[in-house]
């Protein structure tokens, strides 16, 4: 199933897309929910809009954090120049970040060197607190296309990540939430990342240094994970600069692609 949230008149709205491919020569629709599939029990409406022309939002406000995993893919570190950490490198980006589909990701006049980083993220649906690996897959909602964007300049320079990568439209999401992936296929998915239409990035989970179980398991050793918070899972190597006119996309095999624009913030 793909959860999506979408504007078509007033306020977001929750849907469950039907694609093309799921549905033989049938149009490209979503299905109208009842309420948030992430604070509780939903229902079909009956109302069925096309896809094409409903607008796409993020597919999820976490309402308490957003974390992200550092150098959790051994070629991206040492593109970076830098170890790989022995444990998960986790660091937080605020909720304020996260952007939809097709929204604009706005260079700050503070950086000179704004960075892509496509990656995987993790939906949690559940209250959890010191989960282990093996019942991470309880907690789980679903999976989402996420670009984890790095001011790389302020990176260096601050010696702490919070401003380099906190930036409102730095935390991209989208188009949907994937529920229909079982943990043991989401560690074996393709991720491309393409600027203006040329391929920068390629990579596979089957690659991540620490597992999604693991960093799950980790993460809730110190903090309580709750409904809608997401882990972004780390980049694999190929990152590099965007400028204001770009346009950036993410895709990842399973789920889909996300899609946005580089405006500048005087534009």
């Amino acid at each position: 199933m793909r959860i999506a949230r979408f504007v078509a008149q007033g306020d977001p709205t929750f849907g469950v897309v039907e694609l093309a491919e799921d549905q033989g020569s049938n149009p490209e629709t979503i299905a109208v929910v009842s309420g948030d599939p992430l604070a509780g029990p939903v229902n079909y409406t009956g109302e069925r809009l096309d896809l094409a022309e409903v607008r796409l939002v993020s597919p999820v406000i976490p309402r308490s954090k957003v974390l992200g995993i550092g150098r959790n893919y051994a070629d991206h570190a040492a593109e970076r120049g830098v170890e790989v950490p022995g444990t998960p490198l986790v660091f937080f980006k605020p909720n304020t970040a996260v952007i939809g589909p097709g929204e604009p990701i706005v260079y700050p006049v503070e950086t000179s060197n704004l960075h892509f980083e496509g990656e995987l993220a993790v939906v949690i649906g559940r209250i959890c607190r010191r989960v282990p690996p093996e019942r991470a897959a309880e907690v789980i909602f679903g999976y989402t296309v996420a670009n984890d964007i790095t001011a790389r300049d302020l990176q260096a320079s601050d010696g702490q990540w919070a401003r380099a990568k906190g930036f409102d439209t730095f935390c991209p999401l989208g188009p949907w939430i994937s529920t229909h992936l079982e943990p043991g296929e989401a560690a074996h998915l393709e991720i491309t990342t393409t600027l203006n239409g040329e391929l920068r990035q390629s990579g596979n989970t089957a690659d991540l240094v620490h597992s999604i179980p693991e960093l799950i398991a980790h993460i809730s050793g110190f903090t309580t994970l709750l409904p809608g918070d997401v882990i972004l899972t780390g980049t694999p190597s190929g990152v590099g600069p965007m400028n204001p006119g770009d346009s950036v996309s993410v895709t990842i095999s399973g789920i889909g692609t996300l899609t946005n624009p580089v405006v500048s913030e005087e534009a």
